[in-house]
């Protein structure tokens, strides 16, 4: 049952099912005001944000609608130590300079998710600023002495490693955290942290700290993890993570990962990861219970954060791309799908005469093994060459280039090749 909120930012939070613990008071805080400040930590350790974070991305951006204002904070300096929430093990730690390159990279990432302009316009910090001069004995003195040992093992997350081995180095954590919520609420007015469920001790933490030494209130929210019906995390595939970074993660790759996803997650992950109001989401559930078999909720969740992550004109091209990919004509392929298109397929460079002999084109661009099998697929009309079905009577230097470069092969349904003919 939907809990009942009075605020805007919490009814929608809750109607979306993104709340999973919330501080007492908060409702009431952001309903008598909702300019509140609030932050979110990413960690820099790799040169990329990931689908994992966009939740939390997500939760600034809905923060900031609602008239909020995000604070993203890049942990520089707890990047170097490692967050044991969540974890199995220890990771390895990372040297300042591929710190500060990751850093730079998502601090892009997030400025273009985020509207950082005007005087109330989003934060983007780094607690290595604060943390790289701090002194251990200033530190014991002025963070330590707040929080217990007892205290700091009855956090589940220090309790589920402590079996398996925690250093001291990552148990530490929670203090450098609770640190952060304290100097973000004294020198930038923020009352709130989110993060997901794991993160709840470390934000308990820092509000209690924040009440000892600054004598003010301070809140918490934290959302479910993500996962699947089938128990999977959300945010990973075979290959790997799927990263914001068009370089690691195409931005056809990126839509193909959400048109995926499976019929009995879509209008969970509409709720929680679209920006379209609820009653628009409604809709959308409700032609995709007509019609599950043309995907209308995948594809408009997918064309959404595409756009959101890679820019309008890359969702339209990936859309493009995919539906050229999936049998459609790609004559009037833009040339920015052309170029998606040849960072998903195999690609030969040719020139204009060699197209003549279709035969050996096929067994170049080994879509067939063989001259013989290459014979047999043109002989069966097997082939096309830019959508125009081929025989072995055509000449394929006689077919029109997509846009003067691009001639795309097509074996079957599901083999492409793409060929980029050089004078």
């Amino acid at each position: 049952m939907v809990a009942s909120y009075r605020s805007n930012l919490l009814a929608d939070f809750s109607e979306r099912g993104l709340i999973h613990e919330v501080s007492a008071g908060l409702d009431e805080r952001v309903a008598k005001d909702p300019a509140i400040a609030a932050y979110i930590g990413f960690d820099p350790s790799a040169d990329s944000l990931h689908v994992g974070h966009l939740m939390g991305v997500l939760a600034l951006r809905r923060l900031q609608l609602s008239g909020g204002r995000p604070i993203a904070l890049v942990g520089g300096g707890t990047g170097m130590i490692g967050d044991p929430s969540g974890r199995s093990a220890e990771r390895n730690l990372l040297d300042r300079a591929t710190l500060d390159a990751n850093r730079g990279a998502i601090g892009a990432q997030l400025a273009r998710l985020l509207d950082f302009s005007g005087a109330s316009g989003a934060l983007l910090l780094d607690n290595l600023e604060w943390l790289g001069g701090l002194g251990m004995i200033d530190f014991l003195r002025d963070t330590g002495k707040h929080l217990t040992v007892s205290y700091m093992l009855a956090k589940d997350s220090v309790k589920s490693r402590l079996e398996g081995g925690l250093s001291f180095t990552e148990f530490s954590y929670m203090l450098l955290q609770a640190n952060d919520f304290r100097h973000l609420a004294e020198h930038h007015d923020c009352e709130m942290q989110m993060g997901g469920s794991d993160q709840w001790g470390n934000i308990t933490a820092g509000i209690d700290l924040i009440r000892k030494k600054l004598g003010r209130s301070a809140f918490g929210l934290t959302w479910p993890l993500v996962t699947r019906a089938d128990g999977t995390k959300f945010g990973k595939t075979a290959d790997g993570a799927i990263w914001l970074d068009a370089r690691r993660t195409s931005p056809y790759q990126f839509r193909q990962y959400f048109v995926q996803i499976a019929d009995a997650d879509i209008e969970k992950m509409l709720l929680q990861f679209s920006l379209h109001p609820i009653e628009v989401i409604k809709e959308i559930v409700a032609e995709q219970k007509r019609s599950p078999e043309a995907r209308i909720g995948q594809r408009s969740l997918a064309r959404e954060l595409t756009a959101l992550v890679h820019g309008q004109e890359a969702a339209e091209a990936a859309e493009e791309a995919a539906a050229v990919l999936f049998g459609a004509n790609p004559m009037s392929a833009t040339p920015a799908t052309l170029h998606l298109i040849a960072s998903e397929v195999a690609v030969t460079q040719m020139g204009v005469a060699a197209l003549g002999d279709a035969v050996a084109v096929l067994v170049e661009t080994k879509l067939a093994s063989s001259n013989s099998e290459a014979r047999r697929l043109l002989t069966q009309r097997s082939v096309r060459a830019n959508g125009e079905q081929v025989d072995d009577q055509t000449n394929l230097s006689q077919i029109a280039l997509l846009h003067n470069r691009w001639m795309l092969l097509r074996k079957g349904k599901t083999s492409y090749h793409l060929v980029d003919v050089k004078g």
